[in-house]
């Protein structure tokens, strides 16, 4: 692999992509002007000198690849390290799709011919060139714990970001919403890290991993000899996040007799360990999560009314992935770059089918399953770009055949389907009212889509 560091000692190194229709040649004139230049004629030419060689920017003549765009914006987007420049004649830049395409991949654009406008274009290539070296040295550092999954940029993201600021400030429980795999927890730390408590511990407990029989010595802590096997005291989940941020995953799984424990807390502000007699303040903030509707489990019996209220002071909802369209690619290139290494060897990026593959999917199981789905890819990847079969998802490449309107709804209708039952771990009745269907239709509907034996 080159050295990054030692290719940017040896001079601006630029690649100039120009098909040999194009009549305007400006290599000469600007390598002339201290850049080292290396000319493509063709993509094909173009992806063999980026696979030997390290480039800072890139000049492209974009407007002399109208018939083969598709093969060219993959080489722009999947070459993200690298500070593209385009040049094209005034009539393309006309045209909606290659407009698209400037805007999404290139820091700028000249338009043909130069002719006294040299100066100016060396200027833009001394600028991508900067900007291309700090975009790489910010990628040799290692990311934070609120960089790591909390990336999006639509309108849910931006909203839920707004909202984690004003909840923080306020020193009142919080209920975080939201389904399996949506970066819960990455709230709760979010809401932790700008609020009072932040220079005191975080103490996540995933209540539904509690085994029944030790949930109070769990979370209360217990003296010496307070059962058999105490053999000395224990400082419980809830006293150690003392000072700090208590953040209670899977709040909905508590078994219904443990809630008054936590309830009595919350209310006094202390708890007794067991085996205990002493009451102890304890100073924390509590952030509960849950993937359940908490207000229908308090009307089936299943959860206390006044934990809850308790617990719903301030409310935070995680949005799943589906809902957000515009985020799903711009998170699975984050993804890509943040664990490319694990692939051992140069991957480039995905596929335009792998992407369309991505937007397609609808991700039952949230950035949790991006996550997975694109380590994988990495590792299972055996050429230079990931496609829909590295991630498993060959099923939601479109095959090119046309279909009615009634298949298209047949098609999502079975899809929604398959996306509740996975949710609801094939649970009939859950998956029955989350798609607000009874039992009996959700039966008729998995036989119709022959569905029933999966």
């Amino acid at each position: 692999m080159t050295d990054l560091k030692g290719a940017a000692d040896e001079g601006r190194a630029l690649l100039y992509v120009r098909p040999s229709m194009q009549q305007e040649d400006l290599g000469g004139l600007i390598q002339a002007n201290g850049w080292k230049v290396d000319t493509a004629s063709d993509i094909r030419h173009a992806h063999r000198l980026l696979d030997g060689n390290c480039y800072r920017v890139g000049l492209v003549h974009i407007d002399g690849f109208n018939q083969q765009l598709p093969d060219a914006e993959e080489l722009f987007a999947n070459r993200d390290s690298i500070a593209w420049v385009a040049l094209a004649h005034a009539e393309s830049l006309k045209q909606g799709n290659l407009c698209r395409i400037i805007h999404e991949n290139f820091v700028d654009y000249f338009t043909l011919p130069i002719a006294a406008g040299m100066n100016q274009l060396f200027s833009t290539l001394g600028h991508a060139y900067g900007m291309a070296s700090l975009r790489q040295q910010s990628a040799l550092e290692p990311a934070s714990a609120d960089d790591y999954e909390m990336v999006g940029t639509s309108a849910q993201m931006r909203s839920l970001f707004v909202s984690i600021r004003k909840v923080a400030g306020v020193d009142a429980p919080v209920l975080i919403s939201g389904e399996s795999g949506t970066g819960k927890e990455l709230i709760a730390r979010a809401v932790h890290e700008r609020s009072l408590h932040q220079p005191g511990p975080f103490v996540a407990v995933n209540c539904g991993a509690l085994p029944e029989n030790l949930v109070n010595s769990e979370l209360f802590g217990h003296e010496k000899g307070a059962f058999t096997g105490a053999t000395q005291r224990k400082i419980g989940w809830i006293e150690s996040a003392h000072g700090g941020t208590l953040f209670l995953d899977e709040i909905g799984d508590l078994p219904l007799e443990m809630q008054v424990n936590l309830l009595r807390f919350l209310q006094e502000g202390t708890i007794e360990r067991v085996g205990g007699t002493q009451s102890i303040p304890v100073n924390t903030r509590v952030v509960a999560a849950t993937h359940v509707d908490l207000s229908r489990a308090v009307r089936e019996g299943r959860f206390r009314e006044d934990l809850f209220y308790r617990l719903n002071v301030l409310n935070l909802h995680s949005p799943p992935l589906r809902e957000r369209g515009e985020d799903i690619e711009l998170l699975a290139k984050f993804y890509f770059n943040r664990f490319r290494v694990d692939a051992g060897r140069q991957v480039n990026g995905f596929t335009r089918k792998a992407l369309d593959a991505i937007r397609m999917h609808g991700w039952p199981g949230n950035v949790r399953e991006m996550i997975n789905r694109v380590r994988r890819a990495l590792v299972m990847c055996d050429g230079r770009m990931v496609t829909p079969l590295d991630l498993g998802l060959e099923d939601q490449v479109d095959t090119g055949l046309v279909m009615t309107l009634e298949q298209a709804r047949e098609e999502a209708e079975a899809r929604t389907i398959r996306q509740a039952l996975t949710r609801n771990n094939h649970n009939i009745s859950r998956s029955a009212r989350e798609l607000g269907v009874s039992r009996v239709t959700l039966y008729r509907l998995l036989h119709k889509h022959g569905l029933a034996s999966e």
